[in-house]
C-alpha cells in the first residue's frame, strides 16, 4: 500500500519515548522504515549500538545526539546521520518535548550497553 494515513500509524512506547511507525514491512515497504519519534522533556534514552545507518531530522524542539562520542545539539530543521555500527545516544535536556523523523533500512537492531539486543517493531 503506497499511502499510509496518520490514523493508520502504529504507536510504540519504549524507554519513555513514543515511536509512531508509518513505513515498515507491515505497511508494504521492502527496504526502508520511517517513523516519528517523540522524546519527552528530560528524557535520556539508553545508549545503544545500531546495526544499520539511521538518518534523523528534527521536526520540533531540541535534541542532543551523540554519535560515536561526537555530540551536537540539534533544533528544528537540523539533521544527522549515524552510520551502521555507531554508538548512539539521544537526550532531550529541555523542558519541552522534541519530535524527529527517522529513516533506516528494514531490519534495524540495537544493542544496549548491558548486551541486550532490541529489534524495534517500527523498523522491521
Amino acid at each position: 500500500m503506497p499511502f499510509i494515513r496518520s490514523d493508520e500509524a502504529v504507536v510504540y512506547d519504549i524507554h519513555g519515548a513514543h515511536f509512531t511507525s508509518y513505513v515498515s514491512a507491515s505497511t508494504g515497504s521492502r527496504d526502508l522504515a520511517a517513523w516519528r519519534g517523540e522524546i519527552p522533556a528530560g528524557t535520556v534514552a539508553p545508549v545503544h549500538t545500531i546495526s544499520h545507518e539511521e538518518v534523523f531530522y528534527v521536526l520540533s524542539g531540541r535534541l542532543r545526539l551523540t554519535i560515536d562520542g561526537e555530540t551536537a545539539e540539534l533544533g528544528a530543521g537540523d539533521a544527522a546521520v549515524a552510520p551502521a555500527g555507531a554508538t548512539l545516544g539521544v537526550t532531550n535536556r529541555t523542558d519541552e518535548p522534541a519530535r524527529m523523523w527517522v529513516t533506516t533500512r528494514l531490519g534495524l537492531s540495537a544493542e544496549l550497553a548491558n548486551g541486550e539486543t532490541l529489534a524495534p517493531p517500527w523498523a522491521n
